[in-house]
């Protein structure tokens, strides 16, 4: 995961991987009629990000076969000027795309030949947004007609109408602004009972700041609060545990920092903290340096698990040699970060995953039906790829050129 310079991130949007497709139905005079709903085929939404040195084009590809063995093209795809994202609810037909071109959003219905149709836009430039960037996440559906939008930038959280693709109100945050440091949101975010709960971090230039937080927002009467805590940084990755409690840690990004910062006190050290979703607080008793979670290696991000466990990443050095002059960007983005096991709740080391390979050190998961897939981005960033995690396999599902921060099943 490449931080953004702006912000995922990012509460956790659940999507969708599925392997089984059936057999598709449709009127062919019709191009726009929707399929019956017991006949549809599935299909997928794909955003890819083409960079050079001086711009960023993006490519909203659609599929309904996913082929390891052969790249989703982008031939045919929907260009969108700058870094885009695609949002939404899974399946429901409809993806919502943004850019860092502008603070306006498009809405995209699907057409039974699997094309985009526009139907809709929606700009937050009354609300002070210019530009769109950094995760899918930062959008948050809580049902057709109501949404979020996280907008570090501007402190605030945006609430629009996806139906009606109208703005209806906001929630100003300036406890979400660290003086000094720009905000970032994580990119799996969490849901609990009513609660929106999006983990923070702060960075000051590439620095990671002494500072944790946590916006949490209640559903119901669009209430929001930032807590914070002091204890460390980039806390950007949780879980919710066995115990009904939210486990937050520091994303690998933090931990690449202070892997290669040759023991700088400065730095703040990867931990793990425990935060309670209905009293709004962090448990002050409970702190855990994550590297004494895994044998002492590098340790960073923690992602969702079966039934309340997680996993950490843990960089395994035999596959990357940390030199000198090591760039703690390089060093989170390289395939080089293993899986380790874990259950926060039991307080029991996490225990490698010998099954999974290394991969990037910050993932997007794509979960639904029993199913997790994970990404990873390789070859310096040209190319996305999309592994199994729910059978521990990793094998690989699909792949496509480019970054990918976005991905979503339309139908």
């Amino acid at each position: 995961m490449k931080p953004s310079p702006f912000f995922r991130p990012s509460a956790r949007l659940l999507l969708t991987l599925s392997l089984a497709f059936t057999a598709a139905c449709g009127d062919d005079d019709d191009d726009n009629k929707t399929p019956d709903a017991g006949t549809q085929t599935s299909l997928y939404a794909f955003v890819a990000q083409v960079s050079t040195d001086t711009a960023s084009t993006s490519y909203v590809v659609l599929t309904d076969k996913l082929d390891p063995a052969t790249p989703l093209s982008l031939t045919n795809a929907t260009e969108i000027n700058g870094r885009a994202l695609g949002s939404g609810i899974p399946k429901s037909g409809a993806i919502f795309v943004s850019s860092s071109a502008g603070g306006t959003v498009t809405r995209y219905n699907v057409t039974a030949n699997n094309t985009l149709e526009k139907a809709g836009e929606v700009s937050f430039a009354g609300k002070g947004v210019t530009a769109i960037s950094e995760y899918q996440n930062q959008f948050q559906f809580v049902s057709e007609t109501k949404a979020y939008y996280f907008d570090g930038r501007g402190s605030q959280v945006i609430i629009w109408n996806p139906k009606d693709m109208t703005v209806t109100n906001s929630i100003s945050l300036p406890d979400m602004t660290f003086a000094g440091s720009t905000t970032t949101f994580a990119s799996n975010p969490l849901r609990v009972g009513t609660k929106v709960l999006m983990p923070l971090g702060w960075r000051a230039g590439a620095a990671v700041t002494k500072q944790a937080g946590i916006i949490v927002v209640d559903t119901a009467d669009d209430s929001a609060v930032v807590v914070r805590d002091d204890r460390c940084g980039y806390v950007r990755d949780g879980i919710v545990g066995t115990d009904g409690q939210v486990y937050l840690a520091t994303e690998a990004y933090g931990a690449a920092e202070k892997r290669v910062s040759g023991g700088n006190p400065s730095v703040p050290t990867p931990c793990l903290l425990k935060f309670d979703p209905a009293t709004n607080t962090y448990d002050k008793t409970f702190f855990k340096e994550l590297s004494a979670l895994t044998n002492n290696g590098a340790t960073g991000s923690l992602l969702a698990g079966p039934n309340g466990t997680g996993y950490l990443r843990v960089l395994d050095e035999t596959a990357y040699a940390v030199q000198p002059d090591t760039a703690a960007r390089a060093l989170a983005s390289a395939v080089a970060w293993k899986w380790w096991k874990i259950d926060p709740a039991a307080g029991t080391p996490a225990t490698l995953v010998d099954t999974l390979p290394a991969s990037t050190g910050s993932s997007f998961l794509y979960e639904v039906d029993g199913r997790t897939v994970f990404s990873e981005f390789t070859n310096s960033g040209s190319t996305t790829n999309y592994r199994e995690l729910t059978d521990l396999s990793g094998k690989l599902v699909a792949t496509h050129q480019g970054l990918s921060f976005s991905f979503l099943q339309v139908r």
